[in-house]
């Protein structure tokens, strides 16, 4: 069995309503159907990057987590490290980013994003918050707040359990 909650707060403490009318597997039915509409729109804004949505991903990540080394970026994103290697590479090469040494540890590499790696996640970040808007047409402007801090108070109680998931595996699975 798969254990995603670290706190006192398990599913013993939730009986058979916790979920409403949904039927055992509408959760999951309905999150992937979310996730799918997500990374088509994603797609769309950041195909062109390399590595389209984990280049962004990990650019972003860079800008907004900067994380000690290459190792900690791997982790926080769940990508494999030869997956990552590659990545990076591709991301180096189109001057988004550059490897240096890590403050902590200099045989170690920490990946920044280079002036022009900033700007382009900031046009990036514009398209795709466009694109996340109009994914939540549907509901209004509580709605989509109270919708946004659920999902990343699950997402981080998930990962902080399972900090070696790889959420990209769940794209791949929906095939």
């Amino acid at each position: 069995m798969l254990v995603i909650m670290s706190t006192s707060r398990t599913a013993a403490h939730h009986n058979d309503t916790a979920l409403g009318d949904f039927l055992p597997g509408d959760l999951g039915w309905h999150l992937g159907m979310i996730l799918r509409g997500h990374q088509l729109a994603l797609t769309h804004c950041v195909g062109d990057l390399p590595g389209s949505v984990r280049g962004f991903q990990l650019l972003s990540t860079v800008v907004h987590r900067d994380p000690a080394n290459q190792q900690a970026l791997g982790a926080h994103l769940g990508i494999d490290r030869t997956v990552l290697t590659y990545l990076i590479d591709d991301l180096v090469e189109a001057l988004l980013v550059e490897r240096v040494p890590a403050p902590s540890d200099r045989r170690a590499r920490k990946i920044i994003a280079t002036p022009h790696g900033k700007e382009r996640l900031k046009e990036l970040e514009n398209k795709v918050r466009e694109a996340e808007a109009e994914l939540l047409v549907g509901l209004n402007v509580e709605q989509s707040a109270q919708l946004a801090h659920l999902v990343s108070e699950l997402s981080t109680s998930i990962h902080r359990a399972q900090p070696g998931m790889n959420p990209c595996e769940a794209m791949d699975a929906l095939g």
